[in-house]
């Protein structure tokens, strides 16, 4: 088999099949062939059979592409990329599967279309490659290893999200972008994006779309296509089908991650990119200003009560006497607003500094707004990491400005939280902390916890981007941050 790049919209030139048949059997063979290359699939890679039934094979006049719901093929191209390697089909169907199973169809309006579409089809050919199965195996295997390995080492696990930000960030040349979408190109999205179908796809980094693969191969053919590039059977993004799509997929996901996880360890060794992809699309994500205000307390604000302020009688008053209400606003309302806090940051060897002031100041931005205040504040921000290294008490904003200005990180050594919760304790029990709702816990790594429960509640913030879930304690509150996040 020659080892060049083969994909459905690209194949090798050869006498035209409806020569042979007419229109209606070459259609019925070529899903044949689709749906023997399905089952082949199915046998070799049994952990994805919720995901292989779930797009419904369509016949177009087109280059293959996904959408969600629908696998778009044309008949002719794909029994001329079968008869080159009976791989191609079953590549090209599993390659659409994952872009579906990862939502990779389901973005905003804002992306850059060029960068998403090569993150997403090199982050699909790495799980792919990982899953090492003879019946996807089309020739390109060992030069994709190599840009994957390379990769790797920029942005650690391979997932389209953190490759649409490398690429953004200017991380590859224009030439090397170029080289990597003639090598990990397989199908068309436009069916993706808003108002466009098959065709209509700008050349990505200066390189023919993947419509374009067979012109002059066929001249009657091609042309044919090009004069009906909005074909009723076309993929298009419609808001109401691809949200409903998303919600399908997303149980899809749900269910290979359990399965995965909890009950084939031989199938998890075989798909550890897969599975860190899956950890990573279906991890849930927080706002992180909404999760701190779930640490407030109630407490008495100086402000108008207009829940239990009556009009009525206010404006009869008025009326009545003048400039005399009957019945004046409450000056006081309970609104929950942080006022004993407390901040712990692991100060261990392994901890990213830049990182630690990040947090504190998204922290600090978010507490400083005026509704989440009281006049007067009792915040501890402890750094510890096998002891406790420094406590600092914050009582107001300037104070708060100036720790931030002088912030140092102090420790450096070992990893344990247990310390925080024992002084914590302590001073609640010595009345330093009266009114206590929660503690968050910053934190990159493993450490030793507390062995009982606290009695208010503890949150440990950990920053991982490669989509690792932490164990904590039954009683701990876990949240999971990506260094963007922060």
């Amino acid at each position: 088999m020659d080892q060049s790049k083969i994909s459905l919209d690209k194949a090798p030139k050869m006498l035209d099949p409806r020569k042979e048949l007419d229109k209606l059997k070459l259609g019925d063979l070529a899903a044949d062939v689709l749906q023997m290359s399905i089952n082949k699939l199915l046998v070799n890679l049994r952990f994805l059979d919720s995901a292989m039934n779930r797009l419904r094979p369509v016949q177009y006049e087109g280059p293959v592409a996904v959408d969600g719901a629908c696998f778009y093929y044309s008949p002719y191209q794909l029994l001329l990329a079968y008869r080159q390697a009976r791989e191609i089909p079953a590549h090209a169907y599993l390659h659409g599967v994952l872009h579906c199973v990862f939502r990779h169809f389901y973005i905003g309006s804002l992306m850059d279309k060029q960068c998403w579409n090569l993150a997403c089809d090199i982050a699909v050919e790495a799980m792919i490659l990982e899953m090492d199965t003879g019946c996807t195996r089309v020739g390109d295997e060992d030069r994709q290893q190599e840009v994957i390995d390379m990769l790797k080492g920029e942005v650690g696990v391979i997932t389209a999200e953190k490759l649409y930000r490398y690429f953004l960030d200017g991380g590859l040349t224009q030439k090397e972008l170029q080289d990597m979408k003639r090598l990990f190109i397989i199908d068309n999205h436009d069916g993706w994006y808003d108002n466009e179908s098959p065709g209509d796809e700008e050349e990505d980094f200066g390189q023919d779309s993947p419509s374009s693969g067979n012109a002059g191969e066929n001249d009657e053919y091609e042309n044919q296509i090009k004069e009906n590039p909005e074909d009723d059977h076309a993929p298009r993004n419609n808001d109401a089908n691809m949200d409903d799509a998303k919600g399908e997929w997303e149980d899809v996901a749900e269910k290979l991650q359990l399965d995965l996880e909890s009950f084939s360890k031989e199938r998890g060794d075989r798909a550890g990119t897969m599975m860190q992809n899956l950890r990573a699309v279906n991890r849930e994500k927080y706002d992180y200003a909404d999760f701190l205000r779930k640490f407030s307390v109630m407490g008495e604000a100086m402000q108008v009560n207009n829940d239990e302020f009556d009009y009525i009688f206010y404006t009869y008053g008025l009326e009545m006497y003048g400039k005399m209400p009957l019945i004046e606003p409450l000056e006081y309302k309970e609104v929950k607003k942080i006022k004993d806090f407390v901040i712990a940051i692991d100060t261990s060897g392994s901890v990213n500094g830049e990182l630690v002031q990040r947090f504190i100041n998204k922290t600090y931005n978010i507490l400083q707004q005026q509704e989440n205040f009281f006049n007067k504040i009792n915040l501890h921000i402890i750094q510890c990491d096998q002891e406790i290294q420094e406590d600092v008490k914050i009582e107001n904003k300037e104070q708060f400005d100036a720790y931030m200005d002088h912030l140092q990180l102090k420790g450096m050594g070992g990893t344990d939280f247990r310390p925080v919760f024992s002084y914590v304790d302590d001073m609640i029990r010595a009345g330093e902390l009266k009114n206590l709702k929660g503690l968050i816990y910053f934190t990159d790594g493993d450490g030793k916890f507390p062995t009982r429960q606290p009695a208010y509640d503890a949150a440990f913030v950990f920053v991982d981007d490669d989509y690792n879930v932490p164990e904590v304690p039954v009683w701990a509150i876990r949240l999971v941050l990506g260094t963007d996040e922060i």
